[in-house]
């Protein structure tokens, strides 16, 4: 009974690892030749946490990327990583957050599904994975 305690007191210490759910993912459709897309989404996480890398079988690298305007033109480049603040959603939308396709190994189609492998990093350094599908939306959408 006095071991049974003592587990249970030690378990309720150890903290939980963070929660994230990722909805509403879709990414950009292409034409033919076109070897990058956008991807987004909406990220939620019960505890402060970072997408840290994303990985997707359909291009030969991803990043999570920022648009931001400077001195009237858009620019996009790379983000180290993506703050998830606790229960709090972050939404990776065009002109914004996204996920960065590149190296398309094929076109995109509507209806099509793009998997997505989310790289979650909780507070205390541990990573996990949010495996995601991101269905396809016509071009110019």
């Amino acid at each position: 009974m006095r071991a049974a305690l003592l587990a249970a007191a030690l378990l309720a210490t150890i903290p939980a690892a963070a929660e994230v759910t990722a909805k509403d993912a879709w990414a950009r459709g292409t034409v033919a030749g076109q070897k990058s897309s956008g991807a987004f989404l909406i990220i939620t996480s019960t505890e402060d946490a970072k997408v840290v890398a994303v990985k997707s079988p359909l291009a030969k690298s991803a990043e999570i990327h920022m648009t931001e305007s400077h001195h009237g033109m858009m620019h996009m480049h790379a983000v180290e990583a993506l703050a998830l603040p606790a229960n709090t959603a972050v939404e990776l939308k065009p002109g914004g957050h996204h996920v960065m396709l590149m190296g398309l190994t094929r076109t995109l189609g509507a209806g099509d599904t793009v998997p997505l492998t989310l790289i979650i990093e909780d507070a205390r350094g541990k990573r996990t994975s949010v495996e995601v599908k991101a269905s396809v939306r016509p071009l110019g959408q």
